[in-house]
């Protein structure tokens, strides 16, 4: 009891503070976010994850928290979650679904004042669904959970929230309606009025259809007005590096699940709706793609890495068509990890003595610094202690499966006996999916044994992860590496831990000394594992893919792979199996195992000082959250204000440009460039006829690509005079060492408040 208490004292001091938002964003336009996620990992208590969207989701409510960032949080309460996983006897994969018996869960029922359950009706298709509301209470932030599984509904409906991701397109529509359409309900009802809503993933683009509905109705403008309006206070985060990843539902579906909602509740005709999920809105045959829709829907779009960022704007160029590849609108924010949560108790202690207990509640500015300071001693004594319990939890976690197996008593004798404090601890946990090549170490079998049981400087590893449960080709990855165990009789040095969850990757992350992963360049689009090793003091050996893309060095880990894709080449997985075995062999074991004469590995702790320094702070949910708050929440917040305003005026004056744009923009015609030598560079005069498009609505730029992958220069010109009614003479003064011919004018769209080329894409070249 008297430990509770002093956790509830540290709570309430806590929350009395001041916080980074209140501090240093005052007076600002923002007073609510929210953020919708199909999935949520915030505490093994309560499993309503898969895996890297859920831990992003989870861990950048908890830095919002921290930050005092005024975050609200909308998911759905499954009744099952995802699987828990079984390996039997042969390595296969064996899928079981508990019920989450919200009893026993950490979420409680939201109430009306009157005591009673709020509960809403939503329409799916051509009949009513009642859902049920919950919250979780995540420090500062409050999360609302909705589910279908209300007494009151037909037994199918009951079942919609049954399952993270389960079932086919028909139950996966309905899910991304309720967290959609149901979750801006959910807001209303509460009176919570957002400036700003956050898409994690396309899941919950409906809410884009769902939000503009609701101005409409409040202000009697037309949807395509609304749409303007709201769409500027929306934000698409895509984690998405492949087309084939993103819900993209048949047009037969859509019509069945929205062709009433489209006409009744949107005044659109259906077409007009799809053409919001089309790429090319005459293709009538297209499907409806929940991320073309967030991006039609939102008015700021971003990857969640710098690599990712770039792969995104190859995705999505064909909605920018003539636009260079640079400018397509895909930002990047790369994801990070919220450190406190998955830091061990002796990595606590270290970072604690040298940056203090609020290390992780500001700017961080002063961590780099004062972590950097701490000795070899104690970085090596972390790491003992670290890998000293994850031995003991192996043990523990390998008795208690190996009762599941048929080869039980003769495993569970070996318990005690597997792995050692004191050897090389390789830790490799992540999902079973062929394009993340979990079975990259096991290319040559015998040279993996090799190296594992070398007498003078063995190698231990842990594996673990879970294959999507109707995956066969997946699942047998997870087959090989069980025979391998078996055929090779490494148990004392390779264990696969089943049933990977929060609790079991908390372990791996704490006390492995190296983490490994192997993802094929560039399908991973982040990656969060491996941050979670920093602020514990391991050390990253990883694809050139994701987050390790930016954050290489050869001081802070190990690197594979030529910083190049090379898609499903079989000859480059054998030639980064290759690299992956000399690395370990030749760099990663001496560098553990080469010990000065106080016992410590110099190479080692120099690597893991510099990765703590240098890595922990900027792969932190902190700078995350904090770089969402000031290029994202702020602008986003303002920008939607604005045309909210008188019954979103701004937004109509959007549209009726847009429309003139669509309409006219074809009769802009440039004349021949006069070039002249002025000042070491040029004067550059253009005659432009822009007909009956406005000037005052374009801008003319003149237009040179990057250098060497650089940013492009680009320079406006100024409109010099008219000439006649719609010809107008432009020019620029350009100093540059680049000849002249680099350089190409173009128009492109320029009025107030418009998002370019987001929200209105027209571009024309002097040719």
């Amino acid at each position: 009891r008297e430990k509770v208490d002093t956790l509830l004292a540290l709570k309430a001091r806590s929350f009395s503070e001041p916080t980074w938002f209140q501090e240093n964003r005052p007076n600002c336009d923002l007073s609510c976010v929210a953020y919708f996620s199909m999935e949520f990992m915030l505490s093994e208590a309560l499993h309503i994850y898969v895996g890297g969207l859920g831990n992003v989701a989870g861990d950048q409510m908890k830095s919002a928290s921290d930050l005092g960032v005024p975050v609200v949080a909308i998911g759905i309460l499954y009744q099952q979650g995802y699987f828990r996983q079984v390996i039997d006897r042969n390595g296969t994969q064996q899928a079981y679904f508990p019920y989450n018996d919200p009893g026993q869960l950490p979420v409680t029922p939201l109430r009306l004042p009157n005591g009673e359950w709020l509960r809403l009706k939503i329409k799916i298709s051509d009949h009513t669904v009642w859902l049920r509301t919950w919250q979780v209470q995540v420090g500062r932030v409050k999360l609302y959970l909705l589910d279908s599984n209300d007494p009151s509904n037909l037994p199918i409906d009951r079942g919609i929230t049954s399952e993270v991701y389960g079932g086919g397109q028909d139950l996966r529509i309905q899910q991304e309606i309720i967290l959609g359409i149901g979750g801006w309900k959910l807001l209303r009802a509460l009176n919570i009025k957002p400036e700003v809503c956050h898409l994690n993933e396309g899941h919950a683009a409906f809410l884009i259809l769902e939000r503009a509905k609701d101005f409409m109705k409040e202000t009697g403008v037309t949807f395509e007005s609304a749409l303007s309006v709201t769409r500027a206070g929306n934000i698409f985060t895509t984690h998405t590096a492949v087309s084939a990843g993103f819900d993209c539902f048949d047009p037969s579906l859509m019509w069945r699940f929205f062709a009433e909602y489209a006409k009744n509740e949107l005044d659109l005709h259906f077409d007009e709706l799809m053409a919001l999920g089309r790429e090319n809105p005459l293709n009538f045959s297209e499907g409806f793609n929940m991320a073309l829709l967030a991006i039609h829907g939102s008015g700021a779009v971003n990857g969640v890495s710098r690599l990712h960022g770039t792969v995104s704007r190859q995705l999505f160029r064909n909605l920018f068509p003539r636009w260079p590849i640079a400018e397509v609108p895909v930002g990047h924010v790369t994801n990070g990890v919220h450190m406190p949560a998955w830091d061990s108790e002796f990595a606590d202690r270290i970072w604690t003595k040298a940056c203090g207990k609020e290390r992780w509640r500001g700017d961080l500015t002063h961590v780099e610094k004062h972590i950097f300071g701490v000795s070899d001693a104690d970085l090596w004594q972390l790491r003992n202690d670290s890998r000293n319990q994850l031995v003991n939890y192996v043990r523990q976690r390998f008795e208690n499966q190996s009762l599941v197996s048929t080869e039980g008593s003769n495993l569970m004798a070996m318990a005690k006996d597997v792995f050692d404090p004191n050897t090389l601890t390789l830790g490799f946990a992540r999902r079973f999916v062929p394009y993340k090549r979990p079975n990259l170490l096991l290319y040559d079998k015998e040279r993996l044994v090799r190296l594992l049981t070398n007498p003078e400087h063995p190698v231990q590893l842990v594996v673990a992860g879970k294959a999507p449960p109707y995956d066969e080709a997946s699942k047998d990855l997870i087959r090989q590496w069980v025979q391998f165990i078996q055929q090779y009789n490494v148990y004392r040095h390779v264990v696969f831990l089943s049933d990977c969850d929060m609790l079991l990757t908390e372990q791996l992350v704490q006390g492995a000394d190296l983490w490994i992963n192997t993802p094929r360049r560039p399908w991973e689009a982040c990656g969060t594992s491996g941050m979670k090793v920093l602020v514990n003091g391991g050390i990253n050996l990883s694809e050139l893919d994701g987050w390790w893309a930016e954050a290489y060095a050869p001081e802070v880990g190990w690197a594979l792979g030529d910083g190049q894709e090379h898609d499903n080449d079989p000859s480059r997985d054998y030639a980064e199996a290759e690299r992956l075995y000399s690395l370990l062999e030749q760099e990663v074991v001496p560098a553990f195992y080469d010990r000065d004469v106080d016992g410590i590995p110099q190479q080692w702790t120099t690597k893991m000082r510099h990765s703590m320094k240098l890595l922990t702070p900027q792969f932190s949910s902190n700078r995350t959250v904090r770089e969402y708050t000031d290029h994202y929440y702020l602008p986003a917040a303002t920008n939607f204000k604005k045309r909210a305003e008188n019954k979103g005026l701004l937004g109509k004056k959007i549209v009726v440009v847009q429309q003139e744009h669509r309409s006219n923009w074809g009769q802009i015609h440039f004349g021949e460039s006069q070039i002249t030598e002025d000042l070491g560079g040029y004067r550059f005069q253009l005659p432009v006829s822009l007909g009956s498009i406005k000037p005052e609505t374009i801008l003319v730029q003149l237009f040179a690509d990057g250098i060497e992958g650089g940013n492009p220069e680009i320079v406006e010109m100024k409109n010099e005079a008219q000439q006649k009614e719609g010809d107008y003479m432009y020019h620029a003064q350009l100093m540059t060492s680049r000849p002249a011919s680099d350089f190409t004018a173009r128009a492109i769209p320029n009025y107030e408040g418009i998002s370019v080329p987001l929200e209105d894409h027209m571009i024309s070249w002097q040719y």
